[in-house]
């Protein structure tokens, strides 16, 4: 057996393709502003401000007075319109709709209207404004702007520990992400980017780990996806990431099911679904449950060129030797690695593919291109 052929057959990690996969639903924000003559309002300045986390689009009203924000994350946010360099009026999106436009007009006219009455909170009273007030509307008005700047302060919190956990993920530093998502989950409980957020960052630092501290790390990450999933359960990432990490402990019915559900809510990831089970099956040392896998991503993907290769190494380990000490491969072994060769001649690991088929005393198939030359049977 070559040092190549033997070298690829002992411990090679495989690369997941996206266990911190991330698929933002996005929706559109759009409306009309009329002027305080009624006519439509041309280059208004709309802002469009996330709540819930980081994130904030300005746009212009056109000629008609329309304006519209296409590829905004599903989420909350504040729409205020911004006049001649000053605030008019802001209106609240509690969650946007990824159905259909989430239309905000602002009519002028009408805002104007509603100022001269008590306002419900937020802003500064005019001097006409306080005096219209009777003392149980100024109350109530107090009261309401009380809690308005403790929610902006909140959200401020929240933002700031989020994006100190998403900077410390892109550097890798898994204590700071999880200690910010920690932080931020403390913030408020109700967000289910945050729990994904945290639960990818304890099965990253899971992977640098050992033993019991291994297991209470993959503990915490599957407790963080149970809840990201409880707080969004049509989002088919959480299911997958949460499947690698029960993989990671052989839990391997429990991760085929938590797939299934991904597979249902995004049946074009199916392909790439397998392929990673494929690889966390493979990197942990379970080659038989790595083979099944495999053979789902091929039947569920018959052109994924690197699901053929790494089936076609599976199969490898099923390699038996005759009396005369020639391997004698599992069926379809050398089939695989050709296939692979078919899809991609030029790719990474077609060389190695070369090698295989080679040692296996089969013939490389060269209809997949004019440039290869066939090698015969030794």
């Amino acid at each position: 057996m070559s040092a190549t052929l033997r070298k690829l057959l002992i411990g090679v990690p495989v690369t997941l393709l996206f266990s911190a996969a991330c698929f933002a639903q996005m929706t559109i924000v759009e409306g009309d502003v009329k002027g305080d003559d009624g006519k439509p309002l041309k280059d208004a300045v709309i802002k469009i401000d996330r709540k819930d986390m980081k994130g904030a689009y300005n746009t212009k009203s056109d000629k008609k007075g329309h304006y519209i924000y296409t590829g905004i994350p599903q989420g909350s946010y504040s729409v205020t319109l911004e006049v001649a360099g000053k605030t008019v009026y802001t209106i609240d999106i509690s969650k946007t709709n990824t159905a259909e436009s989430n239309v905000v007009n602002f009519d002028m006219k009408e805002i104007a209207a509603k100022a001269k009455t008590a306002p419900a909170g937020g802003g500064t009273l005019t001097k006409e404004q306080e005096r219209s007030m009777t003392p149980e509307q100024k109350a109530a008005y107090e009261k309401n702007l009380k809690g308005k700047e403790a929610e902006i302060a909140k959200h401020k919190e929240l933002n700031e520990a989020f994006g100190a956990g998403k900077d410390a993920q892109d550097a890798k530093n898994w204590d700071l992400a999880i200690s910010s998502f920690e932080k931020a989950s403390a913030i408020d409980a109700t967000q289910h980017v945050v729990w994904g957020r945290l639960a990818d960052s304890y099965a990253a630092l899971a992977k640098t780990k050992a033993g019991p501290e291994r297991d209470e790390l993959l503990a915490k990450a599957d407790a963080a996806y149970l809840k990201a999933i409880e707080l969004k359960a049509d989002a088919p990432e959480y299911h997958i990431n949460y499947a690698i990490a029960l993989a990671n402990e052989k839990k391997i019915p429990e991760a085929t099911v938590e797939l299934n559900k991904a597979i249902a809510l995004d049946p074009t990831q199916a392909g790439k679904c397998y392929y990673n089970l494929g690889a966390v099956l493979t990197n942990t040392g379970q080659t038989d449950a790595a083979l099944e896998a495999f053979k789902k991503a091929i039947d569920a993907d018959p052109n994924y060129a690197d699901a053929y290769y790494q089936y076609g190494i599976a199969l490898m380990s099923k390699v038996t030797f005759g009396a005369d000490g020639k391997m004698v491969a599992a069926p379809g072994t050398s089939e695989a690695f050709n296939k692979y060769l078919q899809l991609a001649p030029d790719g990474p690991n077609a060389q190695a593919a070369k090698d295989m088929i080679t040692s296996l005393g089969a013939v490389i198939d060269t209809g997949f291109s004019k440039k290869q030359t066939p090698k015969k049977k030794p």
